[in-house]
């Protein structure tokens, strides 16, 4: 091929060229034979320099939050506006109206110098600094100066997807944005945009086919929701009648079967427990026919007392896995990481700052996802969002020679009926530096066998005394009754433990109990009272610590956190600990030795001797038909699926909890 004709208007070797008279004639029109269009040379593009790339990659942008219920303009003397350097150069980096409740900050003018963040009264100003690549993937903010999701999870037809990551991290937004209940605003939110843009954002991605359907209203949208203590308030009637009504897919039956509710069809919405609403929510769902399933933490809800035992929830995996079709999207929030584990297909993890921004990782395979949800880092994006990687290496802690147990402690058989239940205890032994992990159904007698421990129950026949011992006592059930803050409950309850520089480094920085320190107890999330209310219980002086269900309101992250502070206390102070745990990553991290509950529940049990981690386990999940194995990586325990070559293989091995020693 050959050059043959060159126009005014083009450049000659780079040459801009107006006024072709100007040039030699054998540029004008020069013969093929002469200049063919190998032998001219070569001009690549423009690269940028290494360093430059990297100032690219590296590049920040700023997030700006004002929280609503912290910032008060009118009760201070606006530190922030006056402190802002670039205010003082005339600028509106921060701007408090007459008319306005709180602060408005600009992120474009903002420089990160952190100093209103450190002259605010009430602390309600956050700077947060995130890869500037992350702007162009902005998916949706509720206003200005408040919380921002990045990217969507992709679900797919067929199988179920699980969502991993804090409370307030954005798992609520995403799911009512793929139900098509929130239109994405691509951050746009003083000017949002049009669906054909939203749709040209997503463009190339399955989201784009995916919104397209939700468009033409072709994919029906069914959400169980994330606080079924509403759902009382919200219908009246029987289970019985309410299922009927919305029984579309013919399949009510098995499914009341599965979820263990045909014996409770004839009662009222409004006598229902907390644990059998939520196996109510999950019916609806099931039963109904739609395109789009989401379950919002099908076994996590405000009352503690409520929570799905064990096999509760795996037989409410079973029940979603149930529902998975070809043509169906399946997605799951869980906090129960190893009920996640069994449950799902595939994984997206959510990073960044709870209330202030979250982040949505690519699809990863079930065991990829949680561990990288664990470890804290996403390879795929070189993205650390947590300084340390949670294990669960139980050779981690001290062995057997390294722990100096000196005190001995030795409790009754003992006996107790309440109504048509009766509780036997078997007599037992524990020392201090270890943990006691109780094990068993709900309805078992685990919390009734705590408060006979701390005294708050008398046995029926007091054959021995307990031993007197300071008892620690966290119940399961929390209420507020502090009408003061955090810090003031904290200062009359645990005045000396609190203030002490070995508690704050080991509890209370862990617990992040800093943050809500001026705030109310009566204001305070479901979360951040079942925070203060480990560390009041483990800041009280005592010999024995008695903790039921430690995991109640906790996300993922949290849990594991509040699970290695126990751990640790319990093990520097020389204490012991009797743990109520459903939350199987939990308690198999806790546990030095476990008490298995068995019996029918709610009319019979027995709760035996304590013993080894390994011969407990396998007797508690050989009552339950399950096996576990661990992960190679972090030693976290993964539910095997039912009828799989490795539950079949431990089974018959008698292995159901395997656990290899390092």
């Amino acid at each position: 091929m050959f050059v043959t004709v060159l126009t005014v208007t083009e450049s000659v070797h780079g040459i801009p060229c107006e006024d072709p008279s100007s040039l030699p004639p054998q540029l004008v029109n020069p013969t093929p034979e002469r200049y063919p269009l190998s032998r001219i040379p070569p001009y690549p593009p423009r690269r940028m320099s290494r360093n430059r790339a990297a100032e690219e990659t590296d590049k920040q942008t700023r997030i700006a939050i004002v929280s609503s219920d912290k910032c008060k303009p009118k009760r201070c003397r606006q530190e922030c506006k006056k402190s802002c350097p670039v205010v003082r150069m005339g600028k509106l980096c921060i701007e408090v109206a007459m008319d306005s409740k709180i602060a408005s900050l600009s992120e474009e003018l903002c420089i990160g110098c952190g100093i209103c963040v450190k002259k605010c009264p009430f602390e309600a100003i956050t700077i947060i600094n995130i890869p500037s690549n992350l702007d162009k993937h902005t998916t949706h903010r509720y206003s200005k100066n408040s919380f921002k999701l990045h990217r969507l999870p992709i679900p797919r037809p067929g199988e179920v997807l699980g969502l991993v990551g804090q409370n307030g991290i954005g798992k609520s937004t995403a799911l009512k944005i793929l139900a098509g209940k929130l239109k994405p605003n691509l951050g746009r939110y003083s000017d949002p945009p049009d669906w054909s843009e939203i749709l040209a954002h997503f463009r190339g991605n399955e989201l784009q086919n995916y919104f397209t359907k939700i468009l033409e209203d072709s994919l029906r949208a069914l959400i169980k929701p994330q606080y079924v203590d509403q759902i009382p308030k919200a219908v009246k009637g029987t289970v019985a009648a309410l299922l009927d009504k919305k029984d579309e897919r013919n399949n009510q039956k098995e499914i009341c079967a599965m979820l263990d509710l045909t014996n409770i069809r004839d009662r009222e919405i409004q006598a229902l427990s907390g644990g059998e609403l939520q196996r109510f929510a999950c019916a609806m769902v099931c039963i109904q026919d739609g395109d789009i399933f989401m379950f919002d933490e099908p076994s996590s809800y405000l009352d503690p007392s409520s929570y799905l035992d064990v096999k509760q929830r795996l037989n409410c995996a079973l029940t979603i896995r149930s529902l998975i079709h070809p043509d169906k999207f399946i997605i799951v929030v869980e906090h129960d990481l190893s009920v996640l584990d069994y449950l799902s297909d595939f994984i997206c993890c959510l990073y960044g700052v709870p209330g202030c921004y979250g982040v949505v990782t690519m699809p990863f395979s079930v065991r990829e996802g949680i561990n990288i949800f664990l470890d804290g880092y996403v390879h795929t994006e070189n993205m650390r969002f947590r300084t340390e990687s949670l294990t669960f290496k139980v050779s981690e802690s001290a062995s057997e020679e390294e722990i100096k147990r000196t005190c001995h402690y030795v409790y009754p058989s003992m006996k107790k009926k309440l109504g048509g239940f009766t509780l036997t205890v078997n007599d037992g032994q524990f020392s201090d530096s270890e943990i006691i992990v109780l094990l068993g159904e709900n309805g078992t007698g685990k919390t009734t066998f705590i408060r006979m421990l701390a005294g708050n129950l008398e046995p029926d026949e007091e054959s021995e005394k307990l031993p007197c011992l300071n008892i620690s006592y966290k119940p399961q059930k929390i209420s507020p009754k502090s009408q003061g803050t955090v810090r003031w409950l904290l200062h009359e309850k645990i005045r000396d433990a609190y203030v002490h520089p070995q508690f704050i480094a080991d509890v209370m920085k862990p617990m992040k109990i800093e943050e809500i320190m001026d705030q109310e107890v009566q204001n305070l999330s479901g979360g951040e009272l079942q925070r203060v209310a480990l560390v009041l219980c483990l800041g009280k002086p005592a010999d024995v610590y008695l903790i039921d269900e430690p995991s109640a309101y906790l996300d993922s992250e949290q849990r594991l956190i509040a699970a290695k502070v126990i751990k640790r206390y319990i093990l520097h102070a020389k204490k012991t600990g009797f743990v109520v745990e459903h939350d199987f990553i939990m308690a198999t991290y806790l546990a030095d030795r476990v008490i298995v509950f068995e019996g029918k529940p709610s009319v019979d049990t027995t709760a035996h001797t304590p013993q080894s981690l390994l011969n407990g386990m396998n007797r508690f999940l050989e009552l339950l038909e399950i096996t576990f194995r661990r992960d190679p990586n972090n030693f976290r325990p993964r539910i095997n699926k039912t009828n799989s070559v490795k539950d079949t293989e431990q089974k018959r091995a008698g292995q159901y909890f395997f656990y290899e020693e390092s």
